[in-house]
């Protein structure tokens, strides 16, 4: 039973949820429970249903059966931030970073004064301070994946949805992200729900992963979720998952007679 501290802090939760489009069902008995300062991870192979569960989350897709409550006050939707892969302007339109993070602006009812703030305080969460009037065309791939991140931010969102936000960063610019998401989701106690294939990712930063795989929703503690009986039925390999002294995981073979979607 919950403690009146835990009901507090439940930003998100789906009960028995199932989602479809027309006939087609993708997802059946889904169980999720999300809190503030958890950082879950969402995993799958392509086809799995990661985005329709995102759509459902967002309030773009109705649930065919069971429920999915968001928290009234903290994760309706003016309170969530949404962070997609990318998203590429019109070089003919120059656009500076202010005005494209001023963006997330849309729906929110703010002052002015108000919105300098939040766009102040975006800029710096991001690393990019003094950098408002820069062209947005003129980032490297990283600067740009924090714009996207600080257009999400100054919505002062309680939830934040990242749709594989790594896609095409290199190395280093991939583990600064993430550095940098798991500060945030620290020092903030801010819910992340972070898409992604890289099973080390999920391995290194995840409080919670759902693992989504034949229609249905593996979701708990990181550990718990992440072990190679799971990744088996998941991805049709053979995996080792080590926690110590970094966690990781090795992919050694694919498992005979396996299904890969």
């Amino acid at each position: 039973m919950e403690t009146d501290l835990e009901k507090s802090a439940l930003l998100l939760k789906a009960a028995g949820l199932s989602l479809a489009y027309g006939s087609r069902t993708i997802l059946e008995g889904v169980d999720l429970a999300v809190r503030s300062g958890e950082f879950w991870f969402l995993l799958g192979v392509n086809g799995t249903g990661k985005s329709t569960l995102l759509r459902a989350i967002l309030g773009l897709l109705r649930p065919r059966r069971g429920t999915l409550w968001r928290d009234p006050e903290r994760a309706e939707k003016k309170s969530i931030g949404f962070v997609p892969q990318r998203c590429d302007l019109n070089p003919a339109l120059p656009t500076t970073v202010r005005e494209f993070i001023s963006m997330g602006f849309v729906g929110i009812q703010a002052e002015k004064k108000e919105e300098a703030e939040r766009m102040k305080w975006a800029l710096a969460r991001v690393g990019l301070e003094g950098k408002g009037d820069w062209s947005y065309g003129s980032l490297s791939g990283g600067q740009r994946q924090r714009t996207l991140l600080a257009r999400a931010l100054v919505r002062r969102p309680r939830l934040l949805i990242l749709d594989e936000p790594t896609n095409g960063l290199d190395l280093p610019a991939e583990d600064a992200f993430l550095q940098f998401l798991a500060d945030l989701n620290r020092e903030e106690k801010m819910a992340l729900l972070f898409v992604t294939h890289h099973l080390t990712l999920a391995a290194r930063y995840a409080t919670h992963i759902a693992l989504l795989h034949h229609g249905r929703a593996q979701t708990g503690p990181a550990r718990e979720i992440l072990i190679p009986e799971n990744l088996v039925q998941a991805y049709g390999v053979e995996a080792k998952v080590s926690w110590e002294p970094v966690p990781s995981v090795t992919i050694e073979r694919s498992a005979k007679g396996a299904r890969h979607d």
